[in-house]
């Protein structure tokens, strides 16, 4: 990915965040996906912006390493800059495809995983666009709950 303004959220964050963010992505570009980097906010109210491209369902192999991928990355580069709070959306399931029920399990699983290995990183958001991305969401977090309570 070239880390530049186009659609989805990464549009609408270089839109709101003003062409200084379009600048200091330039020598940042081209990344893989599930690679993240990270950059500063700029027109933005919070410090820093973490990028990473998620993978193309059905096109970029393994499609769920990789989406894994992005959110480890994402959470480990916010650690290592003393980053307490993170908000995600819900990588590739917008224009990449990714079905939203098959991506909230890795996407859930993976934070739940990374998260007891960092020191800085103490609050995860989900900042969910569509309703079928918080149907599913919702609807993983309550399986995941009810195995919880069932022992």
């Amino acid at each position: 990915a070239e880390l530049r303004t186009g659609g989805g959220v990464a549009g609408a964050i270089h839109r709101a965040a003003g062409p200084g963010l379009e600048k200091e992505c330039r020598p940042l570009a081209p990344i893989k996906p599930g690679e993240a980097v990270i950059t500063g906010a700029h027109n933005l109210p919070n410090q820093y912006v973490i990028h990473c491209l998620g993978p193309v369902y059905g096109i970029d192999r393994p499609e769920d390493q990789l989406l894994a991928g992005c959110y480890s990355n994402a959470l480990q580069l916010a650690d290592e800059k003393g980053i307490t709070s993170i908000a995600f959306p819900a990588i590739s399931t917008g224009a990449f495809g990714y079905p939203p029920d098959e991506a909230v399990s890795i996407a859930i699983d993976t934070i739940v995983d990374t998260i007891p290995g960092l020191k800085s990183v103490q609050r995860v958001v989900m900042v969910l666009f569509s309703a079928g991305d918080f149907q599913a969401h919702e609807t993983y977090l309550n399986q995941k709950m009810q195995k919880l309570t069932d022992h």
